[in-house]
Parts: structure tokens; C-alpha cells; sequence
């Protein structure tokens, strides 16, 4: 394939072109060429392909043999560096595994556990978190896991860096929790032996009860249609939702309404 130069003459008669060994215009060897190129540029493209798809499989599907992401000192590591911060005493084992549950209700969805939520964040993450913890959880582990219910997969980072920023916060959270709490159990004590009665001789009330104020969540009256009720859901889903800026706890509102109404 090709020509040699030295052959070459200006001629601009077709005819007069300087032809190969083989008897073939020299057009017909730029056209071969030409034609590999492609063969080849499509080859390069193909093997691009494949390397990308290799790539998005090593990092959504862990290799068997791949080391652990965290690891039990690492556990034990970051649970010694909060107990030394101000404010370690005032957290409570207990206090932080509701914590861990009510940051896990305030998630989407809802229904996941740590280790599921932090497994769909990073393959693997959620489980190798639990085994680092192992069976027994300490109040120590418990902060550790909670770190990572309240800053995802961001969570090493503070435990690294700033355990102090890290108890501190966690207290915060306590502190509010015991709050609503501590309301939540007046508002009960509050309630009349009479009115605990009237519930009781009236259970299709508080039923009719329980469903309009579902059906307010949505903004709808007693009445509305399943296709009515499942249009207002997604409407306010895609208004409330969290990945687009929405509040978490208006986003399980109403999907706790629509539940209870499609139940």
C-alpha cells in the first residue's frame, strides 16, 4: 500500500497518476488507508467503551478480596478520641441509639437502616461499619454509628479531624430529642380520664378523624378518589422532596398520609 514519491509527476490527467506494483491508482491506496483509519478510530472507541463500563462495575460492585472500609481500630480509634472532648459525659448510650432510629425515620426513604442507607451511599460501607462494630455495641460505638447516621459517608472525615465539632453536635441533637419528648409526654398527661372514655366508646370518629387529617396533609377533602389522592401525592413529593431542597419532615408527612390513606 502507499506510493513512492519519487514516482510522482504533475500531471493533471488522471490517467497519467503514478500507479503501484500492483497495477492500482494511487487514489485507491489513500481510499484504503482512509478506510482503516475508520476500522481503527471505531476499534479505539469500542476498547474506550469497555474501559469506562469497567470502571463503573469496580465501583459499584466491591471485589471480594477488597480491604475493609473501616475497620474495627478505626472504630475504636474515633469512639477514645470523643470520649477525651467536652461534653462526652453528657451523652447517653441509650439517648444515642434513638438518635441513630429518628435520623434514620428523617431519611428517604424512611423505612432503611443505617447500614442500608450507607450501603446505597457506598457500596459496602453500611456493612463494613457493622462489622467493625461487631455484635456488642458500647456507648462508644454507639457515637461512632450515630457520627454516621447524622453525616454519611462524610463521617470518617469529622471523626478524623474534629471529634470535638462531632460530640458537641451529637449533644445537640440529645438535648432537642429529650425536648420533644418530654413535650410529647405532657401533651399525653394532659388528656382527661373523659377523654380517654369518648376515644375509647367512638373508635369510627377517630378513625374518620385519622383519615381527614390525612387528607388535609394532601390538601384534599373526605371523598377524594384513589386517582385524586395519588395525584396530590406526587405533586407534593416532587415539592417536598430533600434532593431537591425540600424539608425531610414535610416530605414524611406526606408520605405517611398517603400510606395511611392507600392502606
Amino acid at each position: 500500500m502507499g506510493f513512492d514519491p519519487r514516482q510522482w509527476s504533475p500531471h493533471r490527467d488522471m490517467a497519467s497518476w503514478p500507479r503501484s506494483t500492483s497495477g492500482q491508482r494511487v487514489t485507491s491506496n489513500v481510499e484504503a488507508i482512509l478506510r482503516e483509519n475508520d476500522a481503527l478510530r471505531r476499534e479505539v472507541k469500542r476498547l474506550q467503551q469497555e474501559l469506562e463500563r469497567a470502571r463503573r462495575s469496580q465501583w459499584q460492585q466491591p471485589s471480594a478480596h477488597a480491604p475493609a472500609r473501616i475497620s474495627a481500630e478505626q472504630v475504636q480509634a474515633w469512639g477514645a478520641a470523643m470520649a477525651r472532648q467536652p461534653g462526652w459525659s453528657q451523652l447517653r448510650q441509650v439517648a444515642l441509639d434513638a438518635l441513630i432510629d429518628q435520623l434514620n425515620r428523617n431519611s428517604f426513604p424512611s423505612r432503611l437502616s443505617l447500614q442500608q442507607r450507607l450501603d446505597r451511599l457506598v457500596s459496602g460501607l453500611g456493612t463494613d461499619l457493622l462489622a467493625a462494630v461487631g455484635p456488642r455495641t458500647t456507648k462508644k460505638t454507639a457515637a461512632v454509628m450515630a457520627a454516621f447516621a447524622l453525616y454519611g459517608v462524610r463521617a470518617s472525615e469529622w471523626l478524623e479531624e474534629d471529634p470535638a465539632r462531632v460530640v458537641s453536635e451529637l449533644c445537640q441533637l440529645q438535648t432537642q430529642s429529650s425536648r420533644r419528648q418530654t413535650q410529647a409526654n405532657r401533651r399525653q398527661t394532659r388528656r382527661t380520664r373523659s377523654d380517654r372514655r369518648t376515644t375509647d366508646r367512638e373508635p369510627s370518629a377517630a378513625a374518620v378523624s385519622e383519615e381527614e387529617k390525612a387528607l388535609a396533609v394532601l390538601g384534599l377533602q373526605v371523598g377524594a378518589t384513589q386517582e385524586q389522592i395519588k395525584q396530590a401525592f406526587r405533586r407534593l413529593v416532587k415539592r417536598h422532596h430533600p434532593d431537591v431542597g425540600g424539608s425531610a419532615h414535610a416530605f414524611r408527612r406526606v408520605n405517611e398520609a398517603y400510606q395511611q390513606l392507600m392502606a
